[in-house]
Formats: structure tokens, sequence, C-alpha cells
């Protein structure tokens, strides 16, 4: 976490949490969703505006996390803004070597590799559940034939109590209060 984030968490300890107003689609984009995105239905229905700005996406990268519940967010500043997720809490990207690699080029060493009955492919790494960005589905498919990974077959409605994470923050928190 950013020294500038944790003094703004210092100064303005009671900053009330923030839902819906951020998500991560399956590529790895990062959308912005204002109200009247947040009016037309959940992530899944209206994403919002790409987010383009390289600093700003850097900031929420370095600054991303996961609380108790297994829910994502966005340390900004003294305020956690919780992310909506559209698949997984990350999108990892494979290179030919078979190395695994985060939007924020960190390596990552593969605990097991999970198939859905739909066919998209989760890595777990000791940063959490991530899916393969579609452009390397191919990569992942040749490591799996050469037993790179170990591979679990997993149903998309159980990847949420399986991983320990929390999609939509926004629709949990509704269902609390």
């Amino acid at each position: 976490m950013d020294d500038l984030v944790k003094q703004a968490m210092q100064k303005w300890p009671n900053v009330p949490h923030c839902f819906g107003w951020l998500g991560l689609d399956m590529r790895g984009d990062w959308y912005m969703r204002d109200d009247q995105t947040q009016a037309l239905g959940s992530f899944a229905q209206a994403k919002g505006s790409k987010l383009q700005h390289a600093k700003l996406i850097e900031f929420i990268q370095r600054n991303y996390m996961v609380d108790v519940h297994g829910q994502w967010y966005f340390q900004n500043g003294p305020q956690r803004v919780f992310v909506e997720l559209q698949s997984a809490p990350f999108v990892w990207r494979i290179r030919d070597d078979f190395s695994v690699w985060s939007s924020a080029d960190e390596q990552q060493q593969v605990q097991h590799c999970a198939v859905d009955e739909r066919g998209q492919v989760y890595l777990l790494t000791v940063q959490g559940l991530g899916l393969v960005h579609s452009q390397d589905v191919v990569l992942a498919a040749e490591a799996l034939a050469q037993q790179k990974w170990g591979e679990k077959k997993v149903l998309t409605s159980e990847l949420e109590s399986t991983y320990g994470f929390v999609k939509s923050p926004q629709q949990r928190a509704s269902q609390i209060t």
C-alpha cells in the first residue's frame, strides 16, 4: 500500500466504504461505474467507462487488496472502493515459457489450474485466483498438456465459495443491510 494512502487513512479514519463504482472485467480492464451506469444493472450488464490512464491503473493495482470476507477493494486514500468482479479477482497473462504474470507485471507461482464447465481456465496463485486472459488460453492448454500445473474441474457457480472471494461486494452489502 502506498505511504500516501496510509497517511490519509490515519488522517480520516471513518470514511464510509464505496460500493458499485469500480469493476474488473474478464480481460483485466478496470471500469468506472457512475450512478447512471449502476442504474442500468449489475457490472455484468453495464460495465461503465473503461479506465485508460496508466498512472491511475497502476495506483489502483498497488492498492488492491482483500478484506476478511473475500471482498476485493482498492484503498483510495481513506476510502475502500469495493470492486465488482466479472469473473475473478485477477486476470493472469501467460508468457511463452509458461510463466504467469499479473497485470502489475508481477510473476506468479501457480498452485493449481481450475477449468470450469464452460472451458474457462483459472490459475490459483499465492496472490489469489485469476482467470487466464483469453489471448493466453492456448498457452495454458499447452502447459496443461505438459503437466506444468495440476488441474481441477470446478463449476462456475462454486468458484466464489471454493476460492473464498466475493464477485459483487455491492450485492453482498445490500443483503446484509
